[in-house]
């Protein structure tokens, strides 16, 4: 009998998967009870909807969109959780020179719709006059009316490179908040972790290799950090026999080239998932002298011909 109570308080990793935010999300709670920790994944999961809602350019009704339509209109009444976002998203702006842009939603999708269809790139002069529009220094934040502006008619912003991060660091809080002493929330390959496994062994996390999709190339021991890799084996298109990744500069309005994989490692999703796309279009000097200036956070490089670079705080096993 007593064999039979011990396994009934298994300390295990309870998961549970599911699409939001157009990605796949998983949830993992470390726990011997498994209806305590679905009850917990369960406000982990309204969290992120509740997120989702706010900043999905999908839904008219969203404070997203509600600021595109105004777009050299009018100044936009905000939450102000979406106008604190969009404060950090423009700080990471000016820290990374424009290489992270939540105004590249300015860019139309014909430009770079990078499906297989996709059997050429648009000319240079196209790219350049439609990346007019991008530039951060015309969102323009009012902190006391809780207000956003977007300066110039046409203009777009969109939270494609930082949303996933901060719905998973929120989702963290969240379990936190409710004791959860020890999981991962893994936002499609964006992923916060906390505390250890069962057996008191921090979380392994793979990082994932560029030339075959779900297998790891490497290993990394962590808890009480998060993950994010941004790479062109998941979306990306051949033309003329090179590899072309769906990352843009939004400085010329064309793909980036020559890097496969970003990976960055801080103690924040939000951040390591909105520095993950500036690095790739930064390339990787100008990339890595950013990481190495950076206080607690680490990078993980692939380039095209699969020489792995690292920051100077990194070492991989």
């Amino acid at each position: 009998m007593a064999e039979d109570k011990l396994t009934e308080t298994k300390v295990l990793i309870h998961r549970q998967s599911l699409k939001l935010m157009g990605n796949r999300f998983e949830f993992s709670v470390v726990s011997d009870d498994a209806g305590w920790a679905a009850e917990k994944i369960g406000l982990a999961i309204a969290e992120v909807k509740r997120i989702e809602q706010l900043l999905t350019t999908f839904d008219p009704s969203s404070q997203t969109n509600q600021i595109n339509n105004m777009a050299g209109i009018a100044p936009v009444k905000v939450n102000r959780e979406v106008l604190d976002l969009i404060a950090r998203s423009l700080k990471i702006s000016k820290l990374t020179q424009g290489a992270f842009d939540i105004s590249y939603g300015s860019i139309d999708k014909k430009l770079w719709n990078f499906d297989r269809t996709m059997t050429a790139l648009p000319d240079r002069l196209t790219a350049r006059q439609m990346v007019c529009l991008i530039n951060y220094r015309n969102v323009i934040l009012d902190e006391k009316r809780c207000t956003v502006f977007l300066k110039e008619r046409g203009m777009r912003i969109g939270f494609g490179g930082i949303g996933k991060g901060y719905a998973a660091e929120q989702a963290k809080k969240i379990l936190l908040q409710q004791g959860v002493t020890s999981g991962i929330v893994n936002a499609s390959g964006d992923l916060a972790a906390w505390g250890t496994q069962p057996d008191g062994q921090p979380w392994t996390i793979g990082i994932a290799d560029p030339d075959a999709a779900g297998q790891p190339f490497s290993y990394l021991n962590i808890t009480d950090m998060s993950v994010a890799t941004s790479g062109n084996y998941e979306k990306f298109v051949m033309i003329g026999g090179k590899k072309y990744s769906h990352t843009i500069d939004p400085k010329t309005g064309l793909p980036v080239t020559g890097i496969k994989s970003v990976t960055i490692i801080s103690p924040d999703a939000e951040i390591s998932d909105a520095m993950a796309t500036p690095v790739t279009v930064m390339g990787i000097k100008a990339g890595l002298d950013m990481i190495n200036q950076i206080n607690g956070i680490g990078c993980v490089i692939i380039d095209d011909d699969n020489r792995v670079y690292t920051s100077k705080n990194i070492h991989l096993q």
